[in-house]
């Protein structure tokens, strides 16, 4: 806008005539023309079709922004966070969340309940996705409108600013010609009703003049309407953009945690079945060889008892001694063997532990 200033006759000059150009110029030097300072009809209806446009569009700004409930955008983006945070992913992958499952079938059982736990979940989360689209592409929509009105507003500024540059013209012309010429006619007159015109005519100029200023008081609810605009414009598009972030960078991310968290899960599960098994083969290893030990013992003591002939104690005999020799044999064999399995048994362990340890660093 620019700076106000006043020419010889104080006439306040908020448009600077000299920087409107000639098609412009022209046009308010014409409408100039045709005002009427002494004719209250042409002062009353002077500006108003455009002051009825700036009444309008100022009214239409106003339905937008009361009719414009961005509440529920904010609403769905919460209950997208808490939907998400319902599922409760962190759970699935704890310690104390394995403690608490038995073995295979609960296993299964387990991870089919957060499954389903989980497709409840997403069907709420994919109901408000739709619904962030669809006040996302309202929203764009909006935009596209509010450069309209701005494209509007500029348009109706530019009417008010010809009719106040007119008005202008004609004021400027009043004080330089008109009125020092009624001035003098009533000088060089002895009427009474002479003096009354001119007062009757700075009544007008008077009325003229305060019209000019609710002219510019419109200008100046135009001008600040602009700004306005452009600040829903930049609220809408900080909303699309938050919508849009959600959709495209939120949603897919949360998936691919639950994605993580059930394959580790299945993963510590599958260990921790791993080390029950290995744990039953010892137990039945242990059991069969106390079975072994006291099968052989109790066979030894049988064979002890009912000695009768001297051949059956030769032969009982010999064959304790090639029992023993045997045994000693086996029992070197069995050292041997036992010596390789520990080392065998140490190699396992080895790798076991390497396996482990890449998966907790994975």
């Amino acid at each position: 806008m620019e700076t106000p200033n006043a020419n010889q006759n104080n006439v306040p000059q908020v448009i600077d005539l000299n920087r409107l150009t000639p098609q412009v110029k022209e046009q308010a030097q014409q409408l100039a023309v045709n005002v009427d300072i002494q004719d209250s009809q042409s002062i009353l209806q002077y500006g108003v079709q455009a002051q009825s446009n700036i009444s309008a569009f100022s009214d239409t700004i106003l339905t937008q922004v009361k009719t414009k409930d961005a509440g529920y955008i904010g609403e769905s983006l919460i209950n997208l966070g808490q939907s998400v945070r319902a599922l409760k992913v962190d759970k699935i992958g704890s310690d104390n969340f394995l403690s608490k499952l038995p073995l295979l079938g609960s296993f299964v059982n387990s991870v089919k309940r957060f499954i389903n736990r989980y497709e409840k979940v997403s069907t709420q989360i994919e109901r408000i996705v739709d619904e962030l689209d669809k006040a996302k592409m309202q929203l764009l929509k909006d935009i596209t409108m509010l450069d309209t009105l701005y494209q509007k507003n500029h348009e109706y500024m530019a009417e008010l600013d010809l009719y106040i540059a007119a008005g202008q013209i004609k004021l400027n012309r009043v004080y330089a010609e008109e009125l020092p010429a009624i001035e003098q006619a009533v000088a060089a007159s002895n009427d009474p009703s002479d003096a009354q015109k001119l007062h009757d005519y700075k009544q007008m100029v008077h009325r003229f003049e305060k019209k000019l200023h609710d002219l510019k008081l419109s200008r100046t609810i135009s001008i600040q309407t602009a700004p306005q605009i452009r600040l829903i414009q930049n609220n809408d598009q900080l909303l699309v953009e938050k919508i849009q972030s959600s959709i495209l960078n939120t949603i897919p991310l949360w998936k691919n945690q639950v994605v993580i968290a059930i394959s580790i899960f299945r993963q510590n599960k599958a260990l921790a079945l791993q080390k029950q098994i290995t744990k039953t083969t010892n137990d039945l290893l242990t059991k069969n060889s106390e079975m072994l030990k006291t099968g052989s013992i109790e066979t030894a003591k049988e064979n002890e008892r009912g000695i009768v002939e001297i051949e059956t104690l030769k032969k009982v005999n010999n064959d304790l001694i090639t029992t023993i020799e045997e045994t000693l044999a086996i029992q070197k064999e069995g050292k041997i063997k036992r010596a390789e399995a520990e080392v065998e048994l140490v190699k396992l362990e080895h790798e076991l532990k390497s396996k482990l340890n890449e998966v907790k660093n994975a």
